[in-house]
């Protein structure tokens, strides 16, 4: 990082305490990287998602773009002075989280991510970054003062009106409206057909329901992106409910294969249907993974006796 002093952002330290239910951590970091403490004006509002802080953000003059990015145009952000957010892969017993991309380092080809910490930045060999990222399409959040917008007026953002739907629809789907968010992913789809993520939460509505059109979408957004995580637990989740415990098994593993320490309670699931199926030495090994990847599982002494009994 020091031999590329050029290609580093420093942000300001906002603790994770500051981080609540109405400002998501990350967009209060940019935000006071571009000088505005939006934290205050957002205190009394009740949000909870990722959108919701973004609209905050746009009432206090920002503009926002949400779109499929690459590791080529974070470097270019970065060099433009501007920080990136990016979905990233949850660890443990959270599915998805976002991070603030600060920099990168050239010769040791890593990227530099925010740390709430002081004087501690995370860095992530490229190579590896990439792989965890394409896991939910790649998407980058840029949120700049509106009187920047000319800098990005003539760059070809790939699904910045579907994935701005996209976002819209999981805000309505965590405040419980999921025929409206299915409506809005619908249209997603619509508007580029070509975007695995609207595919893959229009499937999650769809599975929510017990809809068997869950089916054909998860398909669908596995086409157009074979590494996509959340597509293949959802389609085991679905055969799970289903009671096909075979095709659940399947893509249980699948989505393993992709990443195998990226959800905990995944490996119980897959026990479960290993069970169903006879493999109860199978089920014992995946009941002991999801307790080394889930220590703060609350059924663990549950599990643990399970475990003896096998």
């Amino acid at each position: 990082m020091e031999s590329q002093p050029e290609h580093f952002l420093n942000l300001p330290l906002v603790s994770k305490s500051e981080e609540s239910s109405s400002l998501p951590l990350v967009v209060n970091v940019v935000a006071k990287y571009w000088g505005e403490d939006i934290a205050q004006q957002a205190a009394d509002e009740r949000r909870a998602a990722m959108i919701d802080g973004i609209v905050h953000a746009e009432s206090r003059g920002f503009a926002s773009y949400i779109y499929k990015s690459s590791i080529k145009d974070l470097k270019k952000r970065i060099d433009q002075g501007i920080p990136p957010i990016v979905i990233m892969p949850g660890v443990h017993g959270t599915v998805q989280h976002a991070m603030v991309v600060s920099g990168y380092n050239s010769e040791e080809r890593r990227m530099i991510t925010y740390v709430p910490e002081p004087d501690t930045v995370g860095a992530i060999p490229e190579a590896k970054f990439q792989q965890e990222w394409e896991q939910d399409d790649m998407t980058a959040i840029i949120i700049v003062p509106s009187d920047m917008k000319e800098v990005l007026k003539n760059d070809s953002l790939k699904f910045v009106k579907s994935n701005r739907v996209c976002f819209e629809a999981e805000g309505l789907r965590q405040r419980g409206n999921v025929n409206d968010a299915i409506e809005k992913l619908q249209n997603a789809a619509e508007i580029d057909s070509d975007n695995a993520q609207a595919w893959c939460l229009l499937a999650g509505m769809y599975n929510e329901t017990n809809s068997a059109k869950a089916v054909p979408c998860y398909e669908r957004a596995i086409k157009l992106n074979s590494k996509y995580y959340l597509a293949y637990r959802g389609l085991g989740n679905y055969y799970l409910k289903k009671k096909d415990y075979s095709l659940s098994e399947a893509y249980y593993s699948k989505a393993i294969d992709v990443n195998s320490t990226r959800f905990g309670p995944i490996y119980k699931n897959r026990a479960i249907a290993r069970i169903q199926l006879g493999s109860n030495q199978g089920a014992k090994e995946d009941l002991a993974r999801y307790l080394e990847q889930t220590p703060a599982a609350e059924d663990k002494e549950n599990i643990k006796e399970a475990i003896t009994q096998l």
